[in-house]
């Protein structure tokens, strides 16, 4: 009986693992991803002076709302994913969790998301619709459209509109400025996420920027990391930031540099290593706009 119940609590132990991994909580980067444009425009929406409210707000939605988006990729991929090395054990592709689970679980998150949202004022509950169908409608976008990496950056930078709209009641020209400069950072990040997978993903007729660019790849990456720093500068003289905004673009500037060194013989772990090194990028761009306004 004792041993018998052990294995029932080891069972239950590894079910809730598999809903962890199934909102991929446990790996946390693609939160922090979304989460520092959303701190951008917060901390630029209400001049260094962010509510603590809103802070939470947000940071809360960022991530209810990534887990909530790896289920519906999951869902969408789940016939895919066993035919890729990196994806083939998660839970549902190894029909560890039902697919009305993971349904469930998506409309708890996403239910809990929303109650978040409806704390703020009338534009920023539209915007979350918006951001709901962007989330709902990504993981179909790569059988079809070619360069899905900047569909994935329009759902990940919405957030940035949201935040300014919370705050201001209003998106000002600054807000989609930055939301460009967060598609495009998506598609930097994010092709380097797809060279990992590219074999996998071409032996299974799904579309990718890493596949569409080629052997072009790392050249047009940092024609997107230029445009990228090109739309961060524009936004901090429009907005008349200080110097140490523009010293962290400057330090963003060597990191993405160094993302290219990683990567320049495109293997495989090097190019899951630049992707993570973006991370730092949003760091630093966070800390020169708390800088300034300190």
């Amino acid at each position: 009986m004792a041993a018998s119940a052990e294995t029932m609590t080891v069972r239950a132990f590894r079910g809730w693992l598999d809903y962890v991994r199934l909102t991929r909580i446990h790996r946390p980067i693609g939160i922090w991803l979304l989460l520092w444009p959303t701190l951008w425009a917060l901390w630029i929406a209400s001049n260094g002076r962010p509510s603590l409210s809103l802070l939470l707000i947000f940071i809360a939605g960022t991530v209810l709302t990534r887990s909530a988006g790896c289920i519906v990729n999951d869902l969408a991929d789940r016939n895919l994913d066993p035919h890729v090395r990196r994806t083939r054990e998660r839970p549902l592709a190894a029909r560890r969790i039902s697919p009305y689970s993971a349904l469930l679980l998506f409309a708890v998150l996403t239910g809990i998301a929303f109650l978040l949202v409806l704390q703020l004022n009338a534009l920023t509950i539209k915007l979350s619709v918006i951001a709901v169908g962007l989330t709902i409608t990504y993981p179909f976008f790569k059988r079809f459209f070619p360069l899905p990496q900047f569909y994935l950056g329009l759902t990940y930078g919405w957030a940035v509109p949201m935040a300014f709209a919370a705050q201001l009641g209003y998106v000002p020209r600054a807000g989609w400025v930055m939301l460009l400069a967060a598609v495009l950072w998506a598609g930097v990040y994010d092709t380097f996420y797809a060279m990992v997978d590219r074999d996998d993903d071409l032996r299974i007729g799904v579309h990718s920027t890493a596949i569409t660019f080629g052997d072009m790849d790392l050249l047009l990456i940092a024609v997107m990391q230029a445009m990228v720093l090109l739309a961060m500068v524009l936004l901090g003289q429009s907005l008349q930031l200080g110097r140490p905004y523009f010293v962290a673009l400057t330090v963003g500037a060597l990191l993405f540099g160094w993302q290219q060194w990683i990567a320049r013989n495109r293997d495989r772990d090097a190019c899951l290593d630049a992707f993570r090194q973006n991370n730092y990028f949003g760091v630093v761009v966070l800390v020169g706009l708390i800088a300034h306004y300190a």
